[in-house]
């Protein structure tokens, strides 16, 4: 993982590209090309990556029931015929306990500085609380159009939801209030519209077919994490990081070698399970979802290895990206 992938503005985006195989859309919002960045914000488990992959159509953020699973931003491109719509997912702001844990912070408050639109996820499912209100407050001093996006919506009743809606308006002048479901789809395109509609006169940013700017070796890093992170126990997702040393193309076939860092030997052990099956599961998973990714077939070689208390090292958050 390159060290400026988890450092990069997303105004100074690299070239180096993931291709749409449908980019373009005919739906316009206005005679007026459009064109911006957007992103999501909330408290972690909010559904802010699964929205995401919702809305670019292809999945190129991780998704994970454990909170803090986004450590990259992660940009994603969404074009129609009069506009383009650049999602950037960031990590979820939480209160930090590690050197990590203040860099992602650093990272999410330097996107919020920069799009252009901000939607405060807040999850229908779950009561409003302390960390919705401390995230609204944030809003208050930054100069993007702010939107609450009420997700999950497919959890809940309509009078529930209702009561939601209210207490949501309660937290800070949104500009609007979109309740969805990335789940079903319902209202995921009127978002998009209502995102779209408060984007920048500009021209194009990324040409037509690109979907992501992340190199590749960056995704499937994450989702080899991804794979990992299932069925673990509640500690570890954290101490899960992901490196890619080499991948090789041969004919049909990539070589792809990565190494899995946890902190602890007790973590390592868990990781790779009894005689190895995890392992074998991670890798079975995670390869299904790179081929997927690469269109072609895959070769995946995972090792697991210790470097201690990595979260709190700067060399080793340097070595991994962060």
């Amino acid at each position: 993982m390159p060290e400026a992938t988890a450092q990069k503005s997303p105004r100074y985006a690299e070239t180096k590209s993931h291709r749409h195989a449908e980019a373009a859309r005919s739906d316009a919002t206005d005679e007026v090309y459009r064109a911006g960045f957007a992103c999501f914000v909330g408290r972690p488990n909010a559904g802010k990556s699964t929205l995401t992959n919702a809305i670019i159509g292809q999945k190129i953020a991780i998704t994970s029931n454990k909170p803090q699973t986004t450590r990259h931003v992660i940009r994603g491109i969404l074009h129609r015929e009069n506009a383009q719509l650049v999602l950037v997912d960031t990590p979820g702001l939480h209160r930090p306990r590690t050197l990590l844990g203040e860099r992602l912070n650093d990272l999410v408050r330097e996107v919020w500085s920069e799009v252009d639109v901000i939607g405060v996820c807040f999850p229908a499912d779950e009561p409003v609380g302390r960390g919705d209100r401390f995230i609204s407050a944030e809003m208050a001093e930054l100069k993007a159009t702010v939107l609450a996006v009420v997700t999950k919506v497919d959890l809940v009743d309509s009078r529930r939801l209702a009561e939601h809606l209210l207490a949501v308006s309660q937290l800070h002048d949104f500009a609007e209030i979109v309740p969805v479901s990335a789940v079903s789809g319902h209202q995921v395109q009127n978002l998009v519209d209502v995102m779209i509609k408060y984007l920048p006169e500009s021209p194009q940013l990324y040409p037509d077919d690109v979907l992501t700017d992340e190199p590749e070796q960056v995704l499937i890093a994450e989702l080899i994490r991804e794979a990992a992170l299932e069925g673990v126990r509640d500690e570890l997702p954290h101490s899960i990081a992901v490196l890619v040393e080499e991948m090789i193309v041969e004919g049909g076939l990539t070589k792809i070698y990565a190494d899995l860092y946890v902190e602890r030997d007790s973590q390592k052990s868990i990781v790779i399970g009894s005689r190895g099956v995890r392992l074998k599961e991670v890798g079975s998973r995670a390869r299904a979802e790179i081929e997927q990714l690469l269109g072609g077939k895959v070769y995946l070689d995972l090792h697991v290895r210790v470097a201690k208390e990595w979260q709190r090292d700067p060399r080793q958050l340097r070595k991994l990206g962060f």
